[in-house]
């Protein structure tokens, strides 16, 4: 990789580019959406860490459920050996070695370690990977470096905890951890041990949303003001992704007991003896057969001995253990609701936008929110909320210059000129403030996800994850997506109105794009292997408990509006100091601060 000076690491910097021998505009519609070449040294030569390290870091996966499983699909080999994965479901070892047949897509997010490291039978895989299902076991294996923690949210914090106890460096998927007092707790031991803790927020590994940043910094949409952000499905009764069918069955609102995963094994089993399939078709149902016989073995996992309770709910449903463990994003003890698992992405990117536009490199935090929540919509089958709304005050450049130091623009580093140049100096005014809203609904998908950045030049809209588009005026819109059939990139104009629909619609066939999961493991990896108080993951453990304290701070705020005590609360600065013991939630710091 080219040796770059810290004027050139800049990335924005006309001499950053051409020290990579191409020209700005060119890499930016190159890597603008991060993921064509995902683990091909794109996001080493983007963020600036090593292509490669000496020797991959050998890692235990703890959790290969859903979202354990697309992290193993995301590594990079070169970067990361896994070399045992930890899951007492029978169902979730399957997946992680064979990747999740569901559906094309299903396996293209979750192909299993067997595709990732060209295995070719269990067998093989075995010889590589050792299996557990209590992760204490598996943290006494010297072999094993650092851990990746995909589990239920109530588990991250004892996992992470445990894991760095027993020298290993630590990624954990978001949320940081359920309460704000662990997350202190785990910031704590990772400080004590002089161990890595990162946290799985990807859009700080996201090309797409680091480019964003650039145009903010470079001033193109003048000031900032307001952003927009949702996550809208259409879950509904009956049809909800975070229900997930009971090994063994369950007895339904009519009264009767379906073993829905059962009879879809059997239904499966039908279908492979038809004589009219082609080898491609069997080969498929096969794989399907095969994983949804694994689900079935889960029928016997006893989820009280994984610390997994039964409960009766307020309608008389005797919820079992089992349920419990399928459905643990329902539930108050052992998930954070709509604001943990989709919020905190939204309210991590919004941070990340403001964020850029201080002088200091320190995370923003909100200065208040007003929330309302609900379950307006799904029977009492749940604790969770299925509706949400928010709005956030963050400190706006000019809100306190001197103890909160953001500015509008930066220096432009081919000209040392300021770009603030020309604007009048900001006086201390506790009115510029910059407005979040955000809302996450169930019931209608209309939107989908993403956010909208609105400033006094321009407007940037980012959707799902996969495009921006930079409203420069009125009238007009740049779009930067990968829409040819190769998956390359391009960049279009379009005027808005009548024709910006059209646009919008050939965007539907966009190529695969990285969401930052394989640069983040990567990253952490790199600084495993690259030990300075200078490598830090870029979610560590201030920016991992800024992110839990917004979202967990909110589920407060709505919690109090449920009470009649209102829905507003002020942020305190101590909710984000790791050494202060304060929280929002009420929840103590076990572990010493340090000093």
């Amino acid at each position: 990789m080219t040796s770059l000076n810290a004027e050139q690491k800049q990335v924005g910097s006309d001499n950053y580019y051409e020290a990579l021998g191409v020209s700005r505009r060119d890499f930016l519609k190159g890597v603008a959406l991060a993921g064509v070449t995902s683990g091909a040294g794109l996001g080493a030569m983007y963020f600036g860490y090593g292509a490669t390290v000496n020797e991959p870091v050998r890692v235990g996966v703890i959790g290969t459920g859903d979202e354990g499983g697309v992290l193993i699909g995301a590594l990079n080999p070169e970067y990361i050996q896994v070399k045992a994965i930890c899951d007492m479901r029978p169902y979730s070892q399957h997946r992680a070695f064979h990747g999740d047949w569901a559906s094309d897509g299903t396996w293209a997010a979750r192909p299993g370690l067997m595709s990732v490291y060209d295995w070719k039978t269990e067998d093989e895989a075995r010889k590589n990977v050792s299996v557990y299902s209590d992760y204490n076991e598996m943290l006494k294996d010297p072999n094993i470096e650092a851990v990746i923690i995909a589990t239920p949210l109530f588990m991250h914090a004892p996992m992470a905890i445990a894991a760095m106890r027993a020298g290993k460096h630590v990624l954990t998927e978001k949320l940081m951890a359920f309460d704000v007092g662990v997350c202190k707790d785990m910031s704590r031991v990772s400080q004590t041990e002089d161990l890595l803790l990162a946290t799985g927020h990807q859009r700080h590994y996201s090309v797409l949303y680091d480019n964003a940043v650039n145009l903010i910094q470079w001033g193109l949409l003048g000031e900032i003001h307001h952003i927009r952000a949702q996550w809208h499905r259409g879950n509904l009764p009956g049809r909800d992704s975070w229900k997930q069918p009971i090994p063994g069955g369950e007895v339904f609102a009519d009264g009767k007991k379906r073993d829905e995963i059962r009879t879809r094994h059997e239904r499966l089993q039908n279908e492979l003896k038809k004589t009219n399939l082609t080898p491609q078709e069997v080969a498929k149902l096969e794989k399907q057969v095969a994983q949804w016989a694994a689900w079935n073995e889960d029928r016997s996992l006893k989820a009280e001995d994984y610390g997994y309770v039964a409960d009766v709910l307020s309608n008389g449903h005797n919820r079992s253990a089992m349920e419990e463990l399928c459905r643990w994003r329902l539930w108050d003890r052992t998930g954070g609701g709509l604001m943990a698992e989709l919020g905190s992405h939204q309210l991590d990117a919004a941070s990340i936008f403001i964020s850029a536009l201080r002088r200091d490199g320190k995370k923003a935090h909100p200065l208040s929110v007003h929330a309302v929540g609900g379950r307006h919509i799904f029977p009492v089958d749940r604790d969770a909320h299925d509706h949400v709304y928010c709005t956030f005050e963050f400190p706006g450049p000019g809100y306190d210059p001197n103890e909160d130091p953001m500015h509008f623009g930066y220096k432009d580093p081919r000209t040392g000129v300021d770009a603030t140049k020309g604007i009048k100096s900001y006086d201390e005014d506790p009115n510029k403030r910059i407005v979040m809203t955000y809302s996450s609904i169930n019931g209608n998908g209309y939107g989908g996800y993403g956010e909208v950045v609105l400033g006094t030049k321009g407007t940037l809209v980012l959707e799902r994850e996969k495009e921006v588009m930079l409203y420069k005026k009125e009238d007009t819109a740049s779009r930067i997506s990968v829409k040819d059939d190769k998956g390359g990139p391009t960049m279009d104009s379009y005027e808005t109105g009548a024709s910006s629909a059209a646009a919008v619609a050939q965007a539907a066939d966009t190529g695969p794009i990285s969401r930052g999961y394989t640069e983040e493991m990567e990253h952490w990896a790199w600084c495993i292997r690259n030990r300075d108080p200078e490598n830090q993951p870029r979610c560590k453990p201030e920016v991992a408990l800024g992110d839990a304290v917004i979202a967990l701070a909110c589920n407060v705020a709505m919690k109090n509006a449920s009470e009649g005590k209102g829905g507003y609360l002020q942020f305190d600065e101590a909710w984000f100091d790791i050494n202060s013991d304060a929280t929002p939630d009420g929840s103590v710091p076990k572990e010493k601060a340090n000093g």
